[in-house]
């Protein structure tokens, strides 16, 4: 991958930028860090700020879908993400360097339990209309499976879309199911495992090598146990 002008702005000196996902991956990510020795008594504390300052490390928080953008522009060095906002973002130019194996959940097709809630609309108007906050995976997977959608972008949630009547399935992430079946919907098709992933800045994996490659190289062994 060719490092695009966004990239330029990383620098060899100074500590190493991380983007830190806050919300589902909050929790593991800091023991993650904790497990390879980097101080996150600051952003398991009160404070309300945003960046953190430790030995060698700037801890920045974010949504887990801005760490692309971070990564991508040098804001930050590397970041950690879920497999759901890359494969999301598709476009952004940044390298995947290591699966983290927690935060693990499934991106899947789901609808109200029936006869045939995918095939019907198909046969009766060509194509099926899908509610989703992945509107890229939704249409990949759809076009790449030979069907027609026509696809909903949604921010709230999704599930709604089917029991009024506004689409007849959803693409969303799914861990035990749950909700989905406090809503009377059930799955139909996996798209994807997602998992918490490790990214770099292209720019940054190569002025700041020596400490990206001790990082990423904790962390695989943390995974291996």
């Amino acid at each position: 991958m060719t490092p695009g002008v966004a990239s330029s702005i990383a620098r060899a000196d100074g500590p190493l930028k991380l983007a830190v996902p806050r919300g589902a991956l909050f929790g593991e990510t800091l023991d993650m860090l904790d497990a390879v020795g980097v101080d996150t008594s600051g952003p398991r504390g009160d404070s309300r700020s945003l960046i953190f300052e430790t030995d060698g490390v700037t801890l920045v928080t974010m949504r887990p879908s801005d760490v692309p953008t971070y990564v991508e522009a040098g804001a930050a060095d590397v970041g950690i993400t879920g497999k759901d906002v890359l494969l999301e973002q598709a476009d952004r130019e940044v390298y995947e360097l290591l699966d983290l194996r927690y935060g693990y959940c499934r991106m899947i097709v789901a609808a109200r339990d029936g006869d045939d809630p995918l095939g019907e609309p198909l046969r009766r108007r060509g194509s099926v209309r899908i509610a989703t906050k992945y509107p890229r995976i939704a249409h990949d997977h759809f076009a790449r499976t030979g069907r027609q959608a026509e696809i909903v972008e949604v921010k709230g949630s999704v599930e709604i879309g089917p029991l009024t009547g506004l689409v007849d399935a959803i693409v969303d992430l799914t861990a035990s199911g749950r909700t989905l079946a406090e809503n009377h919907l059930v799955e139909h098709e996996e798209i994807v495992e997602c998992t918490a992933r490790l990214i770099a800045n292209p720019v940054s994996h190569k002025l700041k090598a020596p400490e990206i490659d001790a990082l990423l190289e904790k962390m695989r062994a943390v995974v291996a146990q």
